[in-house]
């Protein structure tokens, strides 16, 4: 039985113009896609997802994640295909693997997985029709994506790779990206789908939405807020190029510093010197962040909760003490100032006197001054509220028609759906008052003080802020007496549901949170059958939803209530470029169907900046890869579908270097394939695909002692810093260095650093002259002096770490994955020197006339050193079978010391 939701889904699933297009240009021959961001990239996939959910084939999807995989999972049920994809996790055990490839379709597996599968032959290569590659430009050399393709592609000459991104913004930064991401995916063809694409905007030009764009103005404390940030921010980021003229660059601009990725870019310019910067530099890049974070709840949230994160950041004794200095300025006191304006005003004796003889009010006096209550509405709520008015009264005169239409109101996170939940459902002054007393509660001051009006608080408070009166007035005559009503139902539920009134309390004290994210729960007026946890019903006849764009755990959630509610209208109660496009595509895909877009943006703020930026941004993305598929020379054989493409050539060896003539006079040496053995576990890493590429072979064992075999006598344990620090406060370190001593001669320790972060275990400021328990230098001094036959190799990148294996297993015998799977912690088979304790061993080997050759005879005929020191000399030398040997130990166990000290035999 198909569902309703099956239906709505498969009817907003009519292929486009533009979308038909592109599937046929990608269908005939190979390629990527980069469309822009919000067009239907996941669309696509699923054209090609449904085209090959066939047994007769096997196609295998990589990069997808559980939630992705789910969502496709679903769309492809909707539309009644029999073989539905498989996903392979590690729940499935490996022998049943090949099985479940012979049985054909798509198959999602993980990385990981594939891999593996790949390098034992458990899965049919040369039976694969083709690999899927979503979210393409993540697709670098290293890692685990690219493996799989350069593995496949080694084996299977015929399939396809198709590949599929919608972000074009992270092939701009670095030199030729796209070219290198298309020599990992192994294609030849780039298709670009811009927004301004002749096709994609004749077609979506037809089928436009009706938009209603509303600017809304700021207030002017908002205003000046703003201006004051935005002040000291540029002075913040120009103090941080001062002390690090490095830094000059276009990307560090004050109009990318209010965007949502500059977080990241700060971090790619300074990881890399992070433990070479100063104090200040550090404390400058915080700032940045918090002032990030200020803009944002300055637009985003009411004024007492911005007006509460900025007293918190003032009253913190550590952000003021560490602070870089910007809270001494002018526009911070400008900032301070106005932020409390929104929220409250002082007044002095004469006013207090006067309001007190014309309100009667006897309320105690505190330094000459109280507090007037302001609460300065968010100039968005109310241009919201105009905006449900207008939907109601459409939809009361389109009853005739075709009835009311439903509405979708999206916001940017769950905190700020929770607020526009309370204030629809109380009306704005009773929030603020509520928020403000929660909030500011405890402090005095705050909790005499007294709203400017004090019958308007009340009325509102009572009558609960209606937004929906024309439906109220056809219900009853009586509207104060219909408002009441509506106020039980929507907030305290009473006589209906204990739990709702538990759920909207909790409600409530989440949005109040000022520091935390808050709003997770929400209060369930009325039960929403809805696919997303996150919808906040307003109205259920006809419906009305509030939905986060973001902060989802699954990210098709929103798109799953678009198609489920089906609305009329949908309220952008903040900007977000991707589903914008998602609801042209939306519009454009339900032809016939009425949708009108309500745009709400504050005029002149950084939040429509911000918006503009991203337009701006990926404009030029593409601008720039349509000049780079200009200039673009693909070779011939980049497909890897012969053997003349040298990426699928394992072989590390320059052919420029010469034969060495020393060596037996240049005659040809015999070729030996080296083989490492690899712990499953390491497959989440780099390395085992940058070692595959040196033309080393890959043993996959499940290990217990070590990560990697290099020979028989060599075993790795390879570390990252984070790995490192966790390991030698639990102490799980100590366990596998003793684990690797007992069962291997030369155990190393490979401690492996992010190439893009800093090649630096600890700053130079926090070396110490002492031994200390909490410091990690000191834990791996102790870890050598216990081990001494261990071994540190410190390696800045996995290409380095790859480069130096090969280097280590030159002229060595191969390892035996069996013997390597076989030892384990509790394994019996010691070596000859493990029978013995290894203090007393150390002790006699340094001993004078004790080497390594003659312990071994010591330890088999002594039990003890207490029996050694009595054996006679002759004795001695029988044992160690060299008369000056024994003479030598016989001395040093019989001399005493006072004739030691004459004959200067001692160590000062």
């Amino acid at each position: 039985v198909v569902t309703a939701l099956s239906l709505i889904m498969a009817s907003a699933s009519v292929p486009l113009e533009h979308e038909t297009q592109i599937f046929l240009d990608l269908f005939h021959q190979d390629g990527l896609v980069i469309c822009a961001r919000g067009l239907g990239i996941d669309r696509l996939l699923l054209r090609f997802l449904r085209l090959y959910c066939e047994p007769s084939g096997l196609v295998l999807v990589l990069n997808t994640s559980p939630a992705e995989e789910e969502f496709f999972i679903d769309q492809l049920r909707t539309y009644n295909v029999a073989h539905l994809p498989q996903r392979i996790t590690n729940e499935i055990p490996s022998n049943s693997r090949y099985e479940v490839y012979m049985q054909g379709g798509i198959i999602f597996a993980t990385s990981r997985i594939l891999v593996v599968d790949f390098l034992t032959g458990r899965i049919p290569s040369d039976l694969i029709t083709g690999i899927l590659v979503y979210k393409a430009h993540r697709i670098i050399e290293s890692c685990q994506e690219a493996f799989i393709l350069r593995l496949y592609r080694q084996k299977n000459k015929q399939g396809f790779i198709k590949a599929f991104s919608d972000s074009a913004v992270s092939f701009s930064t670095g030199f030729c990206h796209v070219e290198r991401v298309m020599r990992n995916l192994f294609v030849r063809k780039l298709y670009l789908w811009p927004r301004f694409h002749a096709a994609v905007h004749s077609f979506l030009e037809q089928h436009k939405p009706e938009v209603v764009e509303l600017h809304v103005n700021m207030t002017p404390a908002m205003r000046a807020i703003q201006t004051s940030i935005l002040d000291i921010l540029n002075a913040c980021l120009k103090e941080l190029k001062h002390c690090n003229p490095a830094l000059e660059v276009e990307d560090l601009s004050l109009e990318n510093a209010i965007g949502k990725s500059f977080d990241k870019t700060i971090r790619h310019y300074l990881d890399p010197l992070w433990h070479q910067l100063g104090a200040k530099t550090k404390s400058l890049v915080q700032d940045l962040k918090i002032l990030r974070t200020l803009l944002q709840y300055l637009t985003q949230y009411d004024c007492v909760t911005f007006l509460s994160l900025l007293e918190s950041l003032r009253a913190s004794e550590k952000a003021f003490g560490q602070n870089s200095g910007w809270l001494f300025l002018d526009s911070s006191t400008s900032m301070f100032l106005n932020a409390r304006a929104r929220v409250y005003r002082l007044l002095d004796n004469k006013e207090n006197k006067k309001r007190k003889a014309s309100e009667k009010t006897d309320v105690e006096e505190e330094k000459g001054q109280r507090r007037e209550l302001i609460l300065e509405s968010n100039p968005k709520w109310e241009a919201l509220r105009e905006v449900l008015k207008e939907i109601e009264t459409e939809n009361a005169n389109s009853k005739d028609l075709s009835g009311p239409g439903r509405t979708l109101i999206c916001a940017g996170d769950d905190r700020t759906c929770a607020q526009l939940k309370e204030y629809i459902t109380v009306g704005a002054e009773a929030f603020l008052m509520r928020l403000y007393h929660k909030t500011f509660g405890k402090n005095k001051e705050a909790s005499e003080a007294f709203p400017k009006n004090r019958k308007a608080a009340e009325y509102q408070s009572r009558d609960a802020g209606e937004l929906w009166p024309k439906r109220v007035k056809k219900k009853s005559s009586k509207p104060m007496k219909s408002k009441r009503k509506r106020e039980l139902t929507l907030t305290q539920m009473v006589g209906k549901c204990e739990q709702g009134t538990m759920g909207e309390q909790e409600s409530h004290e989440e949005v109040s949170s000022s520091q935390e994210s808050g709003g997770e729960a929400r209060p369930e007026d009325f039960p929403l059958d809805l696919p997303s946890e996150s919808c906040y019903g307003i109205l259920k006849e006809p419906l009305a939803v509030i939905h986060p764009l973001s902060g989802c755990s699954d990210p098709y959630a929103l798109t799953r209530v678009l198609h489920e509610v089906d609305p009329w209208y949908v309220i952008l109660y903040d900007a977000e470029l991707t589903f914008v496009r998602q609801l042209e595509i939306y519009k454009a895909s339900r032809p016939g169907k009425p949708l009108r877009v309500y745009f709400l943006i504050y005029g002149g703020s950084t939040e429509e900046q911000r918006y503009l930026t991203t337009l701006r941004k990926e404009k030029e993305a593409f601008e720039k890869l349509i000049r780079e598929k200009a200039s673009m020379v693909i070779p011939e054989e980049r497909e890897g579908r012969d053997e003349t493409n040298l990426d699928l050539v394992r072989d590390a060896t320059s052919a420029a270097i010469s034969t060495n003539t020393r060596k037996a006079g240049g005659q040809d040496q015999k070729n030996v394939q080296h083989s490492i053995v690899v712990d499953m576990r390491e497959f989440r890493s780099e390395l085992p695909s940058l070692i595959h590429h040196r033309g080393i072979d890959i043993d996959p064992v499940t290990l217990e002692v070590g990560d990697y075999i290099l020979t028989p006598s060599i075993c790795v344990e390879r570390k990252s810093i984070s790995d490192l620090i966790g390991s030698l406060n639990n102490g799980r370190l100590y366990g596998q260095c003793v684990s690797m001593c007992r069962y291997y001669k030369r155990p190393v320790l490979l401690i492996e650093f992010d190439p893009s972060k800093s090649f630096s275990l600890t700053p130079r400021t926090s070396l110490h002259q002492e031994i200390s328990s909490n410091d990690i230098t000191s834990k791996l001094v102790l870890l050598t002096i216990h081990f001494p036959r261990l071994r540190l190799l410190w390696c800045p990148s996995p290409y380095a770490t790859a480069e130096l294996f090969e280097e280590l297993k030159q002229n060595q015998p191969q390892p035996d994955p069996l013997a390597a799977a076989a030892i384990t912690a509790d394994s019996e088979s010691l070596p000859e020197s493990d029978k013995y304790n290894p203090g007393p061993q150390d002790f006699l080997l340094k001993m004078p006339g004790v080497n390594a050759k003659n312990c071994q005879a010591i330890m088999n005929h002594v039990k003890s050193l207490a029996e050694l020191i009595i054996l006679s000399q002759e004795k001695l030398a029988e044992l160690l079978g060299n008369v000056n040997s024994a003479k030598q130990l016989y001395e040093f166990i019989h001399l005493p010391y006072t004739e030691a000290v004459s004959q200067g035999k001692t160590k000062r």
